[in-house]
């Protein structure tokens, strides 16, 4: 666990798998059942409310309990409200909802989400409560499939969303004409490795399927 993280409870990320929609992906509830468990933890710790920690409207969260945890209810967290969505994060759901991957609604659910958690401090695998970053690089695969197959080189996600945006306004990143020059390359395809933000919990993660095309 990173210094200052606050622990989350395992048995929550074991709640949430038991009552999930049989129907359901198992490497998508195991996603979402990591970031709302380390979501919850953090919202008690810091006095907020769940959907402040994931950029959700109740509404959307609501959607997210009746189709994909069916058989259980969230927990009671203090404030239900939503943030207010700084000028980053508006740009990061743009650049997330351009592409996320077509014909899913789960990936646009997954939009407000993603882009609330890359504006937190740790690496964004981390931050989802991912176990490592193979996690998140098949997550993204998954659903913002135009996004994985433009990060080709593998740069650090955080990076690599924060570059798509610049591009878009017409500036670069990095100062030199290609990554391969940039004196500042390190920082952005350099090592990933830490500890996952669930690390304490005792839960050990069901096996997940293969899923084709990851």
């Amino acid at each position: 666990m990173l210094e200052g993280a606050p622990l989350p409870d395992p048995a929550l990320y074991d709640q949430l798998v038991g009552g999930r929609n049989p129907l359901q992906d198992p490497f998508d509830v195991h996603v979402l059942a990591s970031v709302l468990t380390l979501a919850c933890a953090e919202a008690r710790e810091l006095g907020c409310g769940l959907c402040e920690r994931l950029g959700l409207e109740p509404a959307e969260l609501n959607v997210l309990q009746t189709r994909i945890f069916s058989k259980i209810e969230f927990p009671a967290v203090l404030v239900p409200d939503l943030a207010a969505v700084s000028a980053e994060e508006t740009c990061l759901r743009q650049l997330l909802d351009r592409f996320a991957t077509p014909h899913s609604w789960l990936s646009k659910r997954f939009v407000p989400i993603v882009a609330r958690r890359a504006v937190q401090v740790h690496h964004l695998w981390q931050d989802l409560g991912l176990r490592n970053r193979d996690e998140l690089s098949r997550f993204m695969a998954r659903h913002f499939k135009p996004l994985a197959e433009r990060n080709a080189q593998d740069m650090k996600w955080k990076k690599f969303l924060s570059r798509m945006i610049c591009m878009d306004d017409s500036y670069g990143l990095c100062p030199a004409p290609t990554c391969s020059d940039c004196s500042d390359a390190s920082n952005c395809f350099g090592d990933e490795a830490g500890p996952s933000l669930l690390a304490r919990s005792s839960t050990n993660p069901p096996e997940i399927e293969n899923i084709p095309g990851t």
